[in-house]
């Protein structure tokens, strides 16, 4: 009896203890992951933490970039925002490859890390050019029209965009494995996992804003005051900060184990095989379609996903052929019908990421050409200080700082008890929600700038030397375009974070995330080539040599060109909704309940 017994409690133990490892996650050591000492909130403070500092090292250098090309580098004012904006797009494309590789051979722990390095590097070597001027242009004032300033050249320029490229290597692999590594200390299968996870990329969203505060101020202020070595300086070691944090975390870590295969390159294998199949008939049962046998040794751990009558060409990619009998077939000419459907998958999201790249394209005007327009006003807070245009952005961030919490333990819980849905609302709807509200930023600023050039037309002052000479009006004009900007972003980039995570399939979870920030290089891309052709159409309207050429920001049309990606931001969005009322979430999907499909989600 007592045997039985022994026997019996050792079962329970066991199962008790089965029960609390973490399925497919493993620690530092290699071992199974277990719920209770790894992962969970408390260790996705060590990635909020990162997440935080890395963001204070390099917002400041993003919104002052401008100014840096523009007035130190002697980059012409539409040719500065143009490098500006290729960068911004740089890091956020580079992300998808670090994913791939993250994926398939170093991991995200060791990808971060690796990141962080590279983008550590960037910045020290942006601060040694730019404190030794013989690295540099000769000092010359780019606002005075009778100057003839020498724009950087050879070897300096390489220097320059090397140091600025190594940094954009690393933020976009920062951006790629951190979100995605802080996922993974969460359990999907677990409800009270699954709504931490959704608190977390709430709280993401709050360690930018804590990060990007303090790089908007004291960033700045070095900047400006102390000079752009000491600022690039102080990015440096806010980066060190970040990845010694970062590294902290990893006793506690669930680490997602590296795959052979890459998630990416099997959605390509499947468009790749379904072309070389093209020709083939489709088989009148789906269930001739190639599939794992689920009781191979091959299927353990494989996902399964059902067949579904959409997107049929891509079911040719699953066609088996008579000589197909091979143990091993060719994955470029056959695929699994599981790996058929996740192509599906993404296929159908394709149209909400594009809808989705012009919010990017409207953020790059407030990091670029606003801070422009800040640059001629009168940037007075008090008599004996004055905020720096570029730290404008901190009105945003600062307001976020108190509303995030507030959607997410309130505005969520209140929402939630309404509709039934875990998150308050649908991530479409979210998504929606900001994009509206990206178009009301750019209406806002079109008519500030028309109250902006106003004021330099009734004083006599188009031709102004700007900081020199400041407009009789405050910068802070400019603060309601990027308010109402900020809390666009609130809407639109934690709702596609949620939206392309919970609705990746299992295989596609770790790379998912970068499909926002591919969006927004896409976004920052087209902003460059809209620029170009903006100022070619209106090339000979203008004195300028177009609506945004030249140097003299007072006499260009900016409030044209705001006005025009208003109506472009509109248009986009009746575009999303057509899109976002056909979309139908997975089915598998606990986030999203069948019945809200009828929604604009």
């Amino acid at each position: 009896m007592i045997h039985m017994f022994l026997i019996n409690s050792l079962q329970e133990k066991a199962d008790h203890h089965h029960h609390e490892l973490v399925e497919g996650k493993v620690d530092w050591k290699g071992r199974t992951a277990v719920k209770k000492t790894h992962g969970g909130i408390k260790t996705s403070l060590f990635i909020l933490g990162a997440f935080s500092f890395e963001n204070l090292a390099t917002v400041s250098l993003t919104v002052n970039l401008v100014t840096y090309f523009n007035g130190v580098m002697h980059f012409e004012q539409a040719d500065a925002a143009n490098e500006v904006t290729n960068y911004s797009g740089t890091c956020f494309i580079l992300s998808i490859l670090v994913a791939v590789l993250a994926d398939t051979y170093i991991g995200r722990f060791k990808a971060v890390l690796i990141s962080g390095t590279v983008e550590l590097l960037g910045l020290a070597l942006l601060a040694i050019q730019a404190h030794y001027p013989k690295l540099k242009p000769p000092l010359c004032n780019m606002f005075d029209p009778t100057s003839h300033c020498k724009k950087i050249e050879g070897g300096d320029a390489a220097i320059l965009f090397i140091a600025l490229y190594l940094i954009g290597m690393g933020t976009g692999g920062i951006k790629a494995a951190l979100p995605s590594h802080g996922a993974d200390q969460f359990d999907d299968k677990d409800p009270q996992e699954a709504r931490h996870m959704s608190n977390f990329f709430n709280y993401l969203l709050l360690a930018i804003c804590f990060g990007g505060s303090i790089s908007l101020t004291f960033g700045v202020w070095i900047q400006d005051n102390k000079g752009w070595d000491w600022g690039f300086g102080f990015g440096a070691i806010a980066m060190f900060l970040g990845l010694v944090t970062f590294a902290s975390g990893l006793p506690k870590y669930r680490l997602h184990p590296v795959k052979k295969t890459s998630a990416i390159i099997e959605v390509i294998q499947v468009y790749v095989a379904a072309i070389r199949n093209r020709k083939l008939q489709l088989p009148e049962d789906p269930m001739e379609l190639y599939e794992l046998n689920k009781d191979e040794e091959a299927a353990i751990d494989s996902e399964f996903q059902p067949h579904r009558d959409i997107f049929g060409c891509l079911d040719k990619a699953a066609i088996q052929t008579s000589t197909g009998d091979s143990e091993t077939p060719n994955p470029w000419k056959l695929c699994r019908v599981t790996q058929v459907e996740n192509a599906k998958i993404i296929l159908g999201m394709v149209p909400i990421f594009c809808c989705t790249i012009i919010m990017t394209l409207c953020l790059a005007q407030l990091q670029t050409f606003s801070i422009l327009q800040g640059l001629t006003m009168d940037t007075s807070l008090t008599k004996s200080f004055k905020i720096p245009p570029a730290s404008l952005p901190i009105i945003p961030f600062g307001f976020l700082i108190i509303v995030v919490p507030v959607y997410d333990q309130i505005f969520v819980p209140f929402t939630r008890k309404i509709t039934g849905i875990p998150t308050g609302i649908t991530h479409l709807q979210r998504v929606g929600v900001g994009l509206v509200l990206s178009s009301l930023s750019m209406a806002t600023a079109a008519i500030m700038e028309v109250k902006r050039k106003g004021v330099a037309r009734d004083h006599n002052m188009l031709d102004a030397i700007p900081i020199l000479q400041p407009l009789p009006i405050s910068v802070f004009w400019l603060s309601i375009q990027f308010f109402i900007f900020g809390i666009a972003d609130m809407f639109t980039s934690i709702g596609l974070l949620e939206f392309f995570y919970s609705e990746a399939p299992r295989a596609l979870k770790s790379v998912s995330t970068c499909f926002l920030w591919c969006s927004m290089a896409l976004g920052y891309y087209l902003s460059s080539v809209l620029v170009s052709i903006v100022n070619r159409a209106t090339k000979g309207s203008t004195k300028s040599r177009g609506w945004l050429g030249g140097n003299n920001i007072n006499r260009n049309h900016l409030n044209l060109f705001f006005m025009l990606l208003s109506i472009l931001s509109l248009i986009n969005f009746c575009f999303y909704l057509f899109f976002a009322k056909r979309y139908k979430y997975r089915s598998q999907s606990a986030v999203v309940p069948e019945e809200n499909n009828k929604a604009m989600h």
